[in-house]
C-alpha cells in the first residue's frame, strides 16, 4: 500500500483503517502497535460501530483513533430517546477533548438528523442522505443543503 501510494502520488491521509468495536480483541498491544504504525505512515485510523461492542471507552483510552463511527443503534430514533441523546452528547464531548472526529452512521430520518446537528455532529451517513448506488449520484434531500444547529 505504501509503495503504491508513493508511486502514484496518492495522499495516504485519504486511506482509513478501521477496527470494529464489536470484534473481541485478544492482543491489545499488537493492535496498539498497528495503530501507531499506521499513524506514523500518515494513514487515518477509526473505530467503527462505536457503542455496539465490548469496550468502547477502553478503546479510546488505549488507541486514540482519528475517527469513531457511532453505531447506528445509538442513532436510531435518537430524537425520541433522551438516554441515547445523553450518551451521544457524552461521547462527542470526550472525542472533542481527544481531538477525535465523530461520524454518525445510519441516519434515516430528518428527526434523527436534527438531533445530531443540535448535538454538534457534522459528519453523518445513512439512507436519509442516499442509498448505495453503482455509478450514479443520488439526489440530495433539501434539508441537507444547510446543516446547522436549529
Amino acid at each position: 500500500t505504501l509503495a503504491v501510494c508513493d508511486e502514484v502520488g496518492f495522499d495516504k491521509k485519504r486511506i482509513m483503517f478501521e477496527v470494529t468495536e464489536a470484534e473481541k480483541i485478544t492482543d491489545h498491544q499488537h493492535l496498539r502497535n498497528i495503530f501507531k504504525e499506521y499513524k506514523r505512515h500518515g494513514f487515518l485510523t477509526a473505530i467503527d460501530d462505536f457503542g455496539a461492542g465490548y469496550s468502547g471507552l477502553n478503546l479510546l483510552a488505549e488507541w486514540q483513533p482519528d475517527v469513531i463511527k457511532l453505531d447506528m443503534n445509538l442513532i436510531r430514533d435518537i430524537h425520541d430517546n433522551k438516554t441515547k441523546q445523553l450518551i451521544v452528547k457524552g461521547i462527542i464531548g470526550v472525542c472533542d477533548g481527544l481531538g477525535i472526529q465523530v461520524v454518525a452512521e445510519g441516519i434515516e430520518t430528518v428527526e434523527e438528523l436534527g438531533v445530531l446537528v443540535d448535538l454538534g455532529v457534522n459528519l453523518m451517513q445513512g439512507y436519509y442522505f442516499a442509498k448505495p448506488l453503482f455509478e450514479h449520484l443520488p439526489e440530495v434531500p433539501a434539508s441537507c443543503y444547510q446543516l446547522t444547529k436549529h
